[in-house]
């Protein structure tokens, strides 16, 4: 879906968290971030993408890695959904599909034979100088960790 690939630089966002504070991708510059999108908060793929990264933590983290998560769900539901899993790191409330549409992760998709438009779950790495180094696409929501960090 995204035409966004290695080598790009990745899109400049001032996107509001769960806690309303306005988050950037200028925030990162000189570290690693891996950019996941995901299509609703407290579903059970996005629960089990979501903690699985969680679990992950520190890893991603001597690694020099930040971790963000980014939907179209409201604060309210990505606060709800951060306390209730204990994520450590921010989830982005992008109604208005600003960062969604910049990532091109918005979209037609099919699900039980009806076509609607929605979030294509894929994740972005990205490096200390804002250039795109991965695009996962086909993520697997259980072992994420292993498709983004390669011991």
């Amino acid at each position: 879906m995204t035409t966004l690939k290695a080598g790009d630089k990745a899109p400049d966002f001032s996107i509001p968290n769960q806690d309303g504070k306005e988050i950037s991708l200028s925030d990162f510059a000189g570290k690693k971030l891996v950019l996941f999108f995901y299509p609703k908060a407290s579903t059970p793929g996005c629960t089990a993408e979501a903690c699985n990264l969680r679990d992950n933590v520190d890893r991603f983290r001597a690694s020099g890695y930040e971790i963000l998560g980014a939907s179209a769900d409201s604060q309210k539901r990505q606060l709800n959904f951060k306390n209730k899993h204990e994520l450590s790191y921010d989830l982005l409330s992008d109604e208005d599909h600003t960062l969604l549409n910049a990532y091109g992760v918005w979209g037609p998709k099919k699900f039980m034979g009806k076509e609607y438009d929605g979030i294509h779950r894929t994740t972005f790495v990205i490096n200390e100088e804002g250039i795109i180094e991965d695009v996962i696409s086909k993520v697997k929501t259980k072992d994420h960790t292993a498709q983004i960090l390669v011991d």
